[in-house]
């Protein structure tokens, strides 16, 4: 085998690799679509996103200690604010 037919044959293997990637790439987002139209279709969609609340679950329990964090936090920028501005 000489140096040009194996050049020769790593560039179809290169192109037939490509062409698998991009065809698995094309029918994923064709299978999300057809999700999305599923769920849509069926009103699959969470309730809580309708009424506005925030569907995040990493709220601290207790709001006076996420204000004093988040006093803590702020007082940290506002030094560090200060300490550049003054540098």
């Amino acid at each position: 085998m000489t140096i040009a037919q194996m050049l020769e044959q790593s560039g179809i293997l290169t192109l037939l690799g490509l062409c698998v990637v991009f065809s698995f790439l094309i029918i994923l987002i064709l299978a999300m679509n057809l999700l999305r139209i599923f769920v849509k279709a069926f009103h699959l969609e969470k309730k809580s996103a309708e009424k506005g609340t925030p569907t995040s679950t990493s709220a601290p329990a207790s709001s006076a200690a996420s204000n004093a964090d988040n006093g803590a936090v702020i007082a940290a920028i506002a030094a560090a604010i200060h300490e550049k501005e003054s540098v």
